[in-house]
């Protein structure tokens, strides 16, 4: 089983598993990848509506298209280049860099979470619209042959 090996053979093995995937299943997932994205972050910023002070913090919630950079001071400290099978998410800009103390709290407030429960509520409807997608690239590409 592979959770005895290390992170890097698991890595390893990912990334070639990866990278087998034919280019054409890989632009049929773009659209439902940028829509899940986008659900996301609509949740994001629905969770978001309860901790509102300026609207700062709404409004720096964005969505990284595949082979795009995420916004500069996003999550993660700076710039980062969404994969071809990746959409990234991200909270902050230059003016709001205290998503992560609103999410979890600080000494001095309480946490007012919207960052996991954007995720987690839009989880099994993103799992089931990439495996639709996925199954008809394959039947798809299946039929071409």
């Amino acid at each position: 089983m592979s959770r005895n090996k290390p992170l890097s053979e698991q890595s390893a093995a990912l990334e070639k598993r990866l990278k087998a995937i034919p280019g054409e299943i890989i632009a049929a997932l773009r659209p439902a990848l940028l829509k899940s994205g986008d659900e996301v972050a609509d949740n994001m910023r629905t969770f978001a509506e309860a901790s509102r002070d300026t609207g700062a913090l709404i409004d720096s919630i964005s969505v990284t298209a595949p082979g795009e950079t995420t916004p500069a001071y996003a999550a993660g400290g700076g710039r980062r280049v969404a994969r071809e099978n990746q959409v990234l998410v991200t909270v902050g800009n230059e003016n709001v860099r205290y998503a992560h103390m609103v999410e979890f709290g600080t000494s001095k407030a309480e946490a007012q979470p919207f960052m996991l429960p954007g995720w987690r509520t839009a989880k099994p409807r993103i799992e089931r619209r990439i495996k639709r997608t996925i199954s008809a690239a394959l039947k798809r590409k299946k039929s071409d042959a």
